[in-house]
């Protein structure tokens, strides 16, 4: 297993953190497939949901960090390489004129 580590004071990239992901739970999350895991996102972002509604800042933080780690399993249980794919659609070319 390739080393992934990132050191808390150099930059995180999307592309790394979803290789840390796959490196750590590829192997369970695969195995669940993407009907069961896309419903553990869907629980996540129930949670950030109702941290949302609050006023706990770690708590936001913590369920914001659980959604993107479970978009990254989603993302490579589905052979998406989410930073090639944000590239794509928000970073090249004239630009989106909205979110869709």
């Amino acid at each position: 297993m390739p080393d992934r580590s990132t050191p808390r004071s150099e930059p995180l990239t999307l592309a790394a953190f979803q290789g840390w992901v796959r490196d750590r739970y590829y192997k369970t999350d695969s195995a669940h497939g993407t009907p069961a895991t896309f419903l553990w996102f869907v629980e996540e972002v129930g949670e950030l949901a109702t941290a949302l509604h609050g006023d706990d800042q770690t708590n936001k933080q913590e369920e914001f960090a659980d959604v993107l780690a479970w978009l990254c399993t989603l993302a490579n249980i589905n052979g998406v390489d989410l930073e090639s794919a944000v590239r794509a659609k928000y970073l090249t070319g004239p630009g989106p004129s909205g979110h869709k």
